[in-house]
Parts: C-alpha cells; structure tokens; sequence
C-alpha cells in the first residue's frame, strides 16, 4: 500500500473512530441497570443489558410538569416536520423550475438573493420574524412554526432543484418547448420522474434539519406542541434532584434513531442526488 493511501485509510478510521465512539457511550450507558453506571467505566460494555431506561424514556419519564415521555414530543415533531417538508419540497422544486427559465436579470438577482439567504444565521431574525408572525397571528403556534421551517428551508431546497434541473440535458426542454408543452406539463411529467435522486437529497437534509431543530421550535412553536429537541434538553437538564444518565442517554438515542435511519436506509439515494447536483461544472 503506497504511503498516501496508508494515511488516508489511517485518516479515515480515526475520523470514524471519533464520530462512533460517543454513539458507542450513549448506548452502552442507556443499556446499563443503575449500579453499574457508577461502579463501571463508561466505555465499559453493560454486564447485563437492561431496556429499562428506554422505556422509561419513551413513556413515563418526567419532562416539566407532566410524566408521559417522549412520546408525545415524538407525535408533536412529526406533526411539524411532515408539513414543512412537503411544502419545502414542493415550493422549492416549482420555484427551481421557475427561476430556471427566468433567463432575464430579475432571475439572476433572485438567485443571488437566495445564495445570500444561505448565510444568515437564524439568531439574527428571531426578532423581525417575531414581530412578522404576531402581525399574522401565527405566532407560537405550530402552524407558525411551519411557516417559518419553510422559510429557512425554502433558499437550499430551490437552489438544489435549480442546480439539479441545470445538470439535465438541455435538449429535454427545447423538445417539450417545440411540442408547444405548457409550464405545468414539463415540470410534471419531464423534470418531476428525471429528479427523484434530488428530491430525496432535499428531503433527508430538510427533515434532518427540521427534526434537529431546538432554537426554533423553543421560540416560535406552541407550548402545548413543543418539537422534541425542547424535550430532550429539559430532559437531560433536570432543574431539581438527579440527572439519571441511562434515561438521558436513551433518550438522546429514541430522538436521533428517525435521522439515522432515514440515512442508513437512504445513503445510496442522498449520494446519488448530490452527484447530480455537482455533475455540471
């Protein structure tokens, strides 16, 4: 083995080393019974592994005043995250279709306007989109929650659609175009079954996002349906008594197993989807 290929392995295995080893603490704590987290090591594998704490977690541990678990925040994050991603997905792919027939200098501000959006830090607006969500009435509430999901995610999702349209033969839309096809027809039936591999890039890093949420949902959401990241840290962070390790640590695991698996079940896809994105110099 050449000497840059050995250190490239060598490189490699130590970034997977790091990135697995705190995912290998938080499961075997989350399997260990109560004495043996402080009588053992915590790299130390369980003795007798125990689902105690995952159910825990799951149903009956207490998050503020109320002793019903994760569940409910789970139930609570899905009901935000399926709707902001449907229209993420939806505005952004007709508007990525759209800006890439705008061939005029208005579609080419635009696009530099959504490239700018990119690099706005959330923190900057909390206020002026505070101030924009009560003037509709929507503030803390889930529906204004969405709205706002759609609009931090609405600048990537279109600008990945349009790189995507752009890496398609061009051929494809002058044909449709001397077919006499309509605005509707070539993005449904042409550009729509062509993308798939975008629409699911767009899907996992959107829902990914949506679902790690925690400064968002904490300020713009409804008290009564806070996402689960809210949950999570007043879980992990308990004001009085205790912090019982093995139930956090589980629920650390029950709250990224839906991201995980969406990128275990869907890597081929997601690199697929990203290839066509950079294919196209």
């Amino acid at each position: 083995m050449k000497s840059g290929s050995m250190l490239r392995t060598v490189t490699l295995g130590i970034g997977c080393l790091l990135f697995v080893l705190p995912f290998f603490v938080m499961l075997c704590t989350s399997l260990k019974p109560a004495g043996e987290l402080a009588a053992n090591h915590m790299l130390s594998l369980p003795r007798a592994p125990d689902l105690h704490a995952w159910r825990q977690a799951w149903s009956y541990a207490c998050i503020g005043t109320a002793c019903k678990g994760l569940s409910i925040w789970f139930a609570n994050t899905l009901s935000i995250a399926i709707p902001s991603l449907v229209l993420s997905l939806s505005l952004g792919a007709v508007t990525g279709y759209a800006l890439l027939t705008a061939r005029t200098t208005t579609g080419t501000v635009l696009v530099g306007l959504l490239t700018f959006g990119l690099f706005i830090p959330p923190q900057v607006t909390l206020y002026p989109t505070i101030i924009l969500l009560r003037h509709m009435g929507l503030f803390a509430t889930t529906t204004g929650l969405v709205f706002v999901h759609v609009m931090w995610g609405l600048p990537f999702v279109t600008l990945l659609f349009l790189r995507f349209f752009q890496s398609l033969p061009p051929e494809i839309f002058r044909m449709a175009r001397i077919d006499g096809a309509s605005f509707p027809v070539v993005f449904a039936r042409l550009l729509l079954p062509a993308s798939l591999p975008a629409v699911g890039t767009a899907a996992i890093l959107q829902f990914t996002f949506i679902w790690n949420d925690y400064l968002l949902g904490l300020t713009f959401g409804s008290s009564s349906k806070l996402p689960i990241m809210v949950g999570l840290y007043a879980l992990a962070t308990p004001q009085y008594g205790h912090n019982d390790y093995d139930v956090s640590m589980a629920a650390a695991m029950i709250t990224s197993a839906p991201t995980l698996m969406l990128y275990l079940c869907s890597w081929k896809l997601l690199a697929r989807g990203i290839n066509g994105v950079t294919a196209k110099g």
